[in-house]
């Protein structure tokens, strides 16, 4: 590797240099997670035509094939109602998702993904999990489970010291 690759690879670490090391993990982990995002991102629009939002809809309802409303969506994906309206009238134009009335009460709906976006949604899932392997390529599979088992552990520090909301 070149100094020029390492200087690259070190760009967050430099940039925090006068921080404290809980900073530059910090940096290094919001690092690697835009990198994975962008990449997933870039890989559905030019491979699919579908951008990572309508993905990860498209994976919470086939998570639930009975379908979920709304609001369940909005609660699962951590966005407001009006990001997930605009989602779903996007998959349903597409055919990849169906709304449906709620049994008895007029202002809740179901959307449920439809056989077509089943399909499709398949696809998409399989490729997706083969672009993470990919990246995820660079670890042997004992450092893949001591960084999981790390970032479990830094997962339960940080729920464990959050101020309630």
């Amino acid at each position: 590797m070149s100094g020029a690759d390492d200087i690259e690879l070190d760009a967050e670490t430099r940039l925090a240099s006068d921080h404290r090391g809980e900073l530059r993990l910090w940096l290094r982990l919001l690092t690697c997670a835009t990198l994975i995002e962008g990449e997933v991102r870039g890989r559905l629009r030019e491979r699919f035509d579908v951008t990572l939002p309508r993905f990860d809809l498209m994976a919470q309802l086939e998570k639930s094939p009975d379908g979920l409303t709304l609001g369940d969506l909005s609660r699962r994906m951590m966005v407001s109602n009006g990001n997930i309206t605009g989602l779903v009238e996007r998959l349903v134009d597409s055919g990849h998702i169906v709304r449906m009335p709620h049994a008895t009460d007029r202002r809740v709906s179901y959307v449920r993904l439809t056989e077509a976006g089943r399909t499709e949604f398949a696809k998409m899932a399989a490729q997706h999990g083969d672009w993470i392997a990919q990246m995820f390529s660079g670890l042997n599979a004992e450092e893949q489970r001591t960084l999981l088992r790390l970032l479990g552990q830094l997962k339960q520090s940080v729920r464990a010291r959050s101020e309630p909301a």
